[in-house]
């Protein structure tokens, strides 16, 4: 299993950039951020000065969308990145969240998600593909190279990623969840003749390295109480387009909005904030991983059990420092180790 670090473009920018820095060093393969361009700072100007900051990590947003940006634009500030940097970026890619609802935009159609998928792809792998009515490609970058992974929760978007993602992100850390998920994108991948083991699986959510004390526990699911109501935005489309009761989607996804009242992009992602009250403790310690290191040691040993190749940690709370610290030197080191023969 590879780690990511998922970053918000908050300034200073310099403090993302040293967080990126300090990843790496603790063997983070990978620095994700959000991409919201009214809620942050630019991600892509970011992702020059980070990769020159660092030796071999890999950059990318978790997630960009076709709405808010032209394809070509998106796959050419790949393709740059990659030939000053040597092939180190990734693409994230929805439907379309913070950045299209804060400027009174919807999430795309799935078929224009597909649609942009092929154009970024040819693009940030020197090929030429049609848009808009012409063949275009990028001259100056034919060794470029780019991975797109597509983020989905619903079963139409995870049968989209099985088709043509090179990964899959699922943004949630339940292995429940996380098991129909995946079974879904692979038999999507197996449907259309692909591989389904060339497909990386990916959960991304945020953790939380507790003491073990119930005062720490505490605090930590108040830190990341936030995540579930920014899942629940998505939930919410899913219950609204497949219903609840008799759906194909996992209950346990969605049966917890039903307190939902609303939500407040201003507080988007952001520890402490006052509209994610509806989400129960119960649902933050499914979706995030908190408590002492061989709690999180044990979930990702889980989640790698079913096939999760990547786990992206989000960073928004209280404690970087201290987290990004204790997965360099008391997680990931033993997430790598082999289990146990059994007796």
């Amino acid at each position: 299993m590879n780690f990511g670090v998922v970053l918000q473009t908050n300034p200073p920018a310099a403090r993302v950039i040293e967080l990126a820095r300090q990843a790496e060093a603790y063997g983070f393969t990978h620095a994700w951020t959000f991409d919201s361009h009214l809620l942050w700072e630019e991600p892509f100007v970011i992702y020059s000065r980070i990769l020159d900051c660092t030796h071999k990590l890999i950059v990318g947003p978790m997630v960009t969308n076709p709405a808010t940006r032209d394809w070509t634009v998106i796959a050419s500030l790949f393709a740059t990145l990659n030939e000053m940097y040597g092939n180190r970026t990734i693409c994230g890619i929805g439907r379309g969240d913070s950045s299209v609802r804060t400027i009174n935009g919807r999430p795309v159609k799935l078929a224009d998600l597909r649609a942009c998928i092929e154009v970024i792809r040819a693009l940030g792998n020197g090929e030429a593909v049609e848009y808009r009515g012409s063949t275009v490609r990028f001259p100056w970058s034919p060794d470029s190279r780019l991975d797109i992974w597509v983020a989905a929760y619903g079963p139409n978007a995870l049968k989209l990623a099985g088709e043509v993602g090179d990964g899959f992100i699922l943004q949630l850390a339940d292995p429940d969840i996380a098991a129909w998920s995946i079974a879904s994108v692979r038999e999507a991948a197996a449907a259309a003749g692909r591989d389904p083991d060339a497909i990386t699986m990916c959960v991304a959510a945020p953790a939380y390295v507790t003491d073990g004390s119930e005062e720490q526990r505490a605090h930590a699911l108040d830190q990341c109480r936030w995540f579930g109501g920014m899942v629940g935005n998505h939930v919410a489309d899913i219950v609204n387009r497949y219903g609840g009761e008799g759906s194909a989607v996992p209950r346990s996804l969605t049966d917890y909005i039903a307190g939902r009242q609303g939500y407040d992009y201003n507080e988007h992602g952001r520890a402490g904030n006052t509209h994610t009250e509806f989400v129960p403790d119960e649902i933050v310690e499914r979706f995030c991983l908190i408590g002492p290191p061989q709690v999180h040691v044990a979930r990702l040993k889980e989640l790698a059990s079913i096939g999760v190749g990547h786990f992206g940690l989000y960073l928004q709370h209280d404690a970087q420092d201290a987290t990004l610290s204790a997965y360099g030197e008391r997680v990931i080191p033993r997430v790598a180790e082999p289990l146990p023969a059994r007796e």
